[in-house]
């Protein structure tokens, strides 16, 4: 019998996939319902009921669009959800093992901590919003608020100088004016709330927040820009623009966006010249308004100084007024051209200011300019002037042209491949944590793929990250030679290198990166018929980058990680006795000569415990002899104490008697 659920008719395929479901939650009872769960089930229901009408009701196109569409949804969501998941799960085992906690968590788990302490369990404090001066959306803010001043700061002052410009365009500049005004102060809302750091945590105390902030400059800086100087316009009419002047005085967070910008971008000269020339524009830009305010002051044409009079169509459009009136500040400030020359005393004075500035902005673009080049060029010269001495001392020692021209190549190789750079030296200054941390994330894809490093300890991954040394070989070298005393050991970062004969054609094995080799030579593993001298010839096939790990800072490291240096040894072996080159007798001896000196040293230890604890024995039973001997003696003072109290009291009774007696 068909039934009827929310006013859909059900056919009996229907009515079984409900019950299914139905059967289905009553069989998982612990299973709490989601939003998802909700959503996925309703889809399907409809998608469900949209195939049974696509059976029995062909006809109808507008159900089957629906549940096509139902279908498309229930598929973007797992899709999304698992996209989700594997998110949240990216993390990497290597790194999160060197790592540890978050800080972020770590920080989380202590404000909770201190807001349990503080008495609030019963009832959930709302969080406050504080912004984070270092995270990204306070650098997102500050480009939105620097836009506003850079507006205020170009737009104003033409604005007033050029009256037409104000006219023209009037709804346009209210409307930006006052979505500037906007902006302002949602900047000191969120100056507010914008935390800082106290002891190395982010303070979130919102009256510690806003008391830093009111006793700063800034401060009152911003509360001025704010001031609603608009309305003076009931006074003065809408075309007077610069009442609004007190809008520049929100100047720092536009520097203050500059200097994230410059600590933030990867190309931070590039960075700097844009800077400086926009300087120079918004200051020749000031100028220009400025001689057209002047000239307007005086009167166009009124002599050859001043803007031509703008009766004369040549001159009479906005265009080529602020045109004109740029092209004069240009030449006046950069002092590189002739202009018309003052003829009034203001106008000297206005033209003496302008050469002054015109001289400091001209040191200033040559001093920054020349300071960029060179810095951009510091590396190149550096490394030009190590080339240089490099052929300098083979021309002088007369070293063969094909040694040279190889020489130059592998110069050439690591200008090429940005390779120049001191790694160490750069990440001198760094905490060794955190070089540690920089090195792991730099060379994650080498590091992961060898094996020694793949369950060893974090504190053991510092010690050897830190101690690895970037080598760079040229094609056909050889990194080690079978029978050369063993002092390093590598990883191949990248390139390929292979195991050859002693022809050195021959190819046995070719390492890729990730591999690790030469450890057994500086392991000096027992009952090894080599020592410590090399088993195989290892010759590079073209440019390999390898790390440098020398016998004795593997040593100094696995000396705390005794597991590690384990590891080590058994991989050692099973290379040596696949070679033929472990002499099974002598490390059995050794084994067992390690077994036995382990044994007298166990014993030997021993005897020094059972001495130890023999003296502590007989020093407890002298100190217990002491102790008895003493509480005797006191114990018989006591006694004796009592009996002369005993007879001192019975003398004294009859002398009493005879007193009284006496009348």
């Amino acid at each position: 019998m068909p039934e009827k659920s929310n006013g859909l008719k059900l056919s009996p395929g229907q009515l079984s996939l409900k019950t299914a479901t139905a059967r289905k939650e009553q069989n998982n009872p612990s299973r709490r319902p989601s939003a998802d769960d909700d959503t996925s089930s309703e889809l399907q229901r409809i998608a469900a009921l949209d195939e049974s009408d696509q059976q029995s009701r062909a006809g109808h196109h507008g159900k089957k669009g629906l549940g096509r569409i139902a279908r498309l949804v229930v598929v973007l969501r797992d899709w999304a959800n698992k996209g989700r998941r594997e998110q949240q799960e990216r993390a990497d085992s290597f790194l999160e093992r060197f790592r540890g906690p978050d800080v972020q968590s770590l920080t989380t788990a202590t404000s909770s901590k201190d807001t349990q302490d503080k008495g609030c369990k019963n009832r959930k404090k709302r969080e406050l919003f504080v912004v984070n001066p270092s995270g990204d959306w306070y650098y997102r803010w500050l480009l939105i608020i620097a836009l506003p001043v850079l507006y205020n700061w170009c737009m104003l002052v033409a604005r007033s100088c050029f009256s037409e410009l104000h006219q023209r365009y009037l709804i346009l500049w209210l409307v930006l004016d006052y979505v500037s005004d906007g902006i302002y102060l949602m900047d000191i809302i969120i100056r507010l709330r914008t935390g800082f750091l106290d002891q190395g945590l982010l303070v979130r105390d919102p009256k510690k927040l806003g008391d830093k902030y009111v006793a700063t400059l800034q401060f009152k800086l911003d509360i001025l820009s704010v001031l609603p100087t608009d309305f003076a316009y009931f006074a003065t009419g809408l075309n007077r623009p610069e009442v609004r002047f007190n809008r520049l005085l929100h100047f720092s967070r536009m520097f203050e966006f500059f200097d994230r910008t410059e600590t933030r971008t990867s190309y931070p000269n590039i960075f700097r010249i844009s800077n400086l020339v926009l300087y120079i524009l918004v200051i020749i830009h000031w100028n220009a308004c400025i001689y057209y305010a002047i000239s307007k002051s005086i009167g166009f044409g009124e002599d050859t100084w001043v803007y031509p009079n703008i009766s004369d169509p040549e001159y009479g459009y906005l265009t080529r007024e602020y045109i004109y009136c740029l092209y004069w500040s240009t030449l006046t400030l950069t002092t590189i051209g002739e202009t018309p020359p003052p003829v009034r005393d203001e106008e000297y004075l206005f033209v003496i200011f302008d050469f002054l500035i015109g001289v400091l902005i001209f040191a200033t673009i040559v001093g920054n300019v020349g300071s960029m080049i060179s810095n951009m060029n510091a590396t190149r010269a550096e490394f030009q002037a190590k080339i240089d001495a490099v052929k300098h001392y083979m021309q002088f020692r007369k070293v063969s042209k094909d040694m040279e021209a190889k020489v130059i190549r592998w110069f050439d190789y690591l200008w090429t491949n940005k390779k120049t750079v001191d790694e160490w030296e750069v990440l001198s200054n760094l905490p060794d944590k955190l070089r540690a941390e920089i090195a792991i994330n730099v060379h994650l894809e080498t590091l992961k793929k060898v094996r020694i490093f793949q369950d060893c300890e974090a504190g053991l991954l510092v010690e050897l990250v830190l101690k690895l040394r970037p080598q760079v070989f040229s094609p056909g070298d050889y990194i080690c030679r079978k029978g050369d005393i063993g002092k390093e050991m590598y990883i191949i970062k990248e390139g390929k290198l292979a195991v050859v004969a002693d022809d050195g054609v021959t190819q046995y094995a070719l390492l890729t990166a990730g591999c690790c080799f030469g450890e057994i030579s500086i392991l000096n593993i027992k009952g090894s018929k080599m020592g410590n001298r090399r088993t195989a010839n290892i010759r590079s096939l073209g440019y390999s980058d390898l790390f440098c790990l020398s016998k004795e800072d593997l040593m100094e490291a696995v000396t705390e990680y005794p597991d590690a240096k384990k590891v080590l040894e058994e991989r050692g072996r099973e290379i040596l006795t696949k070679e033929g080159l472990l002499d099974e007798t002598t490390a059995s001896e050794s084994m067992e000569g390690n077994v036995g000196q382990k044994l007298d040293r166990m014993e030997s230890s021993l005897e020094t415990l059972h001495t130890r604890f023999s003296r502590l024995l007989a020093d407890y039973d002298a100190a217990q002899m002491k102790l008895k001997q003493r509480i005797t003696f006191l114990e018989n003072k006591l006694k004796k104490y009592n009996q002369d109290d005993f007879f001192s009291d019975a003398s004294d009774n009859p002398l009493e008697d005879e007193v009284k007696a006496k009348p």
